[in-house]
């Protein structure tokens, strides 16, 4: 009886209230961590890094912002050890409250001219708490939307609106950051303007914990609490028996992270350093990527519920590839549409392999082990694919002085996505109670 229970997909107001908290949530927390991977480009070389040239200074902010994808794998594998025992609910609300506050208090540091090293060591310590916190955000709020359709019936289309969360995030942070940097001349926007949409997280936080402490846990996991069938061990048990789908999961992600960091957040670097255009134009362009993906990612979580995951994150990867050279003749030219265009369609083609993401994933892996499983997959792919991300490209334009070898870059690694997915076995319409293919 308890398996049928479990086995049935959730009515439509309690559908409606999981996702909506999973997105409230995780847009916040993805608000909180692109806002800082924006003014780690633009003004923390200039106020934590001023003791050394301005090339140095912007290698070791970026270098703090690929701190946190060091730090997310541990957030998933503690997170995601107390969601397979514990439940998904609970760890959802400390990782929100974990992000708000780390964020909150970024907006408070004293800068290097006042304390010195104290300064980019305290950046270090609070962007190893976003890191934390965010690794154990993204698997919490996957598998909350996902158990909640067991049959799979929607379950590609409801775990795209958890990936919406991520350009929701970065609209609203670099929303904030360029109405600020509109409103504000640029000396006082360097001396406190900068710390506003690091304090505004304070407020969001408290919307998103109202809303997350209204939902239930899900069924699939009750079940498994019920019958007292918990993993003591969950990543013993992944090691053990699921280490295949953790690199299948690994290698599916890395193209796409390095993608949406070329096609976004490397614009606030691209245009005024080499190109010699504002921040207010890589900002536009940023904001106009974000909207795109947001109805582009439904699009293809609900065609990955048609045709399969793995067919849309082939396409995508494909795509990908050819669009990471036409991106850069765009850019070239100079022209604030084309480069707008540039990022909206790259962001587009990105959303093919983000979107099917939160079912692909969780689907891999048993109940049991689930929020283990499909986390570390998640955040150990940001290890290789996000955090060098910046350091790699920035590193080849200064090198070769071209956008070729970075084009090259992006193309590998979504190489790699293509063989991986045809690695993997199509789980798009499987009973995740059972693991067993329903239709």
């Amino acid at each position: 009886m308890a398996s049928a229970v479990a086995s049935q997909p959730a009515d439509t107001g309690t559908l409606t209230r999981v996702v909506g908290a999973s997105l409230a949530g995780t847009s916040l927390e993805w608000y909180d961590f692109f806002v800082y991977g924006a003014s780690a480009a633009i003004v923390f070389p200039k106020l934590f890094f001023p003791q050394t040239d301005p090339a140095t200074a912007l290698f070791l902010s970026l270098t703090t912002y690929g701190v946190a994808f060091v730090a997310r794998p541990l957030g998933a594998l503690v997170f995601g050890h107390f969601g397979d025992i514990v439940g998904r609910k609970r760890i959802l609300i400390i990782t929100l409250l974990m992000m708000g506050f780390a964020t909150f208090l970024i907006g408070c540091l004293p800068t290097y001219p006042n304390v010195g090293i104290v300064a980019p060591i305290g950046l270090v310590v609070l962007r190893l708490c976003q890191g934390l916190a965010l690794g154990g955000e993204w698997g919490g709020a996957a598998l909350m939307v996902n158990e909640y359709d067991p049959l799979g019936r929607r379950r590609g289309f409801l775990g795209s609106l958890v990936q919406i969360a991520s350009p929701i995030g970065l609209l609203l942070a670099n929303g904030v950051l360029a109405l600020v940097t509109w409103q504000l001349a640029p000396d006082v926007f360097l001396a406190w303007g900068w710390r506003i949409p690091f304090l505004l997280s304070a407020i969001l936080v408290i919307f998103g914990f109202a809303i997350r402490m209204k939902i239930a846990e899900t069924p699939l996991f009750a079940r498994i609490e019920a019958t007292h069938s918990e993993s003591r061990a969950p990543i013993v048990e992944v090691i053990r028996t699921s280490w295949r789908q953790v690199l299948i999961g690994i290698g599916s992600r890395i193209g796409s992270d390095i993608v949406f960091y070329v096609f976004t957040l490397f614009l606030l670097i691209y245009l005024p350093q080499r190109l010699g255009m504002s921040n207010a134009s890589a900002l536009t362009a940023v904001l106009a990527a974000a909207a795109a993906q947001i109805v582009s990612i439904t699009f293809f979580g609900a065609l990955s519920d048609r045709i399969g995951r793995r067919p849309v994150l082939i396409g995508g990867a494909v795509g990908a590839i050819v669009w990471s050279f036409a991106f850069f003749v765009l850019l070239d030219s100079k022209n604030p549409a084309l480069i707008v265009l540039a990022s909206a369609i790259g962001m587009t083609i990105h959303a093919a392999m983000w979107g099917p993401l939160a079912s692909y994933l969780p689907e891999m892996f048993d109940t049991r082990v689930r929020c283990t499983g499909a986390s570390v997959s998640f955040q150990l792919a940001g290890i290789f694919g996000n955090a060098p991300a910046p350091l790699i490209a920035t590193g080849l334009l200064a090198a070769y002085n071209s956008s070729l070898p970075v084009s090259i870059y992006v193309s590998a690694s979504l190489v790699l996505v293509v063989a991986c997915a045809l690695l993997a076995r199509e789980t798009a319409h499987i009973d995740l109670s059972t693991m067993k293919r329903v239709r």
